[in-house]
């Protein structure tokens, strides 16, 4: 049986590398790694090339000859308070023409499927409780993150409806795991060191995606027949509060729960004075994503509860 050849850019990325990984691990697949510049020492080091960076004119056909199904999970990633003098160009640079120039060579050396991992921010930056984002919702990203995101995918669908090459998109919202960075790593923190919180009193909603139920969704794509040019939404399946969150991460972490009931007007009045919007939206908005058509589509469901997802990233607890 011929194993599938599949290649997965940002191979050493939180995500990318953890995909890879469990590629390598397996029998099915046939797997090869893209990275920008080459890794230390890693598992399936050996099944890698360094190809430079994604907002430069990459040359691909070497890499993709013989490849039928490509995972593109490399971009540049949000960032807050970006202080380059055009972000906008930035992110274009880098996540639709950097995108657009792998899925062209793609197309042409026969790949058959190509999925970009895009983000939730194509849908918007917050819902009203009860009232999740579906795929089939028209987009409205606001920042320019999820505006790149949103144009990449935009130029993919073009570009399967000339070449043929099936294109899957898939969007996630806030991803957590082991070794993630950002928001999420230095919400631990602030938990791991007992400093008191003024959120326990957080009554929003968000949808969330352990890192281990992202792959899974993702290794379900490759071959599945019902993922061709489709969009799908993806969490855990179960949405809880910035508080639930907190002290979620506090039990996993073998940590006492510190959290302070301060009324959430409260705080986003106080956050409001001090200039920090966005900082209180994601604490305190409702970000939901319904599932439902991923769910039907390929037959799948989360492997991992949020309470498993959490205990992942705190393994040594």
């Amino acid at each position: 049986m011929n194993k599938l050849r599949v290649l997965v850019t940002g191979a050493n990325g939180f995500l990318g590398g953890t995909l890879f990984r469990r590629l390598c691990s397996g029998n099915d697949f046939e797997c090869l790694g893209a990275v920008r510049s080459r890794p230390g020492i890693i598992n399936g080091a050996d099944n890698m090339v360094t190809v430079g960076d994604m907002g430069a004119v990459i040359e691909w056909s070497s890499v993709v000859s013989g490849i039928e199904v490509v995972v593109h999970t490399a971009a540049r990633a949000h960032i807050m308070n970006d202080e380059v003098a055009d972000p906008l160009a930035e992110y274009r640079k880098v996540n639709v023409e950097g995108t657009l120039n792998l899925a062209r060579q793609a197309a042409t050396a026969g790949v058959k499927r190509f999925i970009f991992i895009s983000s939730i921010k194509v849908n918007g930056e917050q819902t009203v409780t009860g009232q999740p984002f579906f795929s089939r919702d028209a987009p409205s990203p606001e920042d320019f993150y999820g505006i790149s995101k949103h144009e990449a995918e935009q130029g993919l669908g073009v570009l399967a409806a000339e070449t043929g090459m099936e294109v899957v998109i898939i969007r996630p919202p806030l991803v957590y795991g082991p070794g993630v960075k950002g928001n999420f790593a230095s919400m631990t923190k602030l938990v791991g060191k007992g400093l008191p919180l003024p959120l326990g009193a957080v009554h929003n909603q968000r949808s969330l995606v352990a890192l281990d139920n992202l792959v899974d969704l993702i290794i379900t794509c490759i071959d599945h027949p019902g993922a061709a040019n489709q969009t799908f939404l993806v969490s855990d399946g179960e949405d809880i509060s910035t508080t639930q969150l907190l002290q979620g991460v506090a039990q996993s972490m073998g940590k006492p729960s510190r959290l302070i009931p301060v009324p959430a007007s409260l705080l986003q009045f106080a956050a409001t004075l001090l200039g920090k919007k966005a900082v209180a939206q994601r604490l305190l908005g409702s970000l939901q994503v319904d599932i439902s058509h991923t769910q039907k589509c390929l037959n799948w469901t989360p492997p991992l509860t949020v309470k498993q997802g959490l205990q992942r990233c705190f393994p040594n607890q």
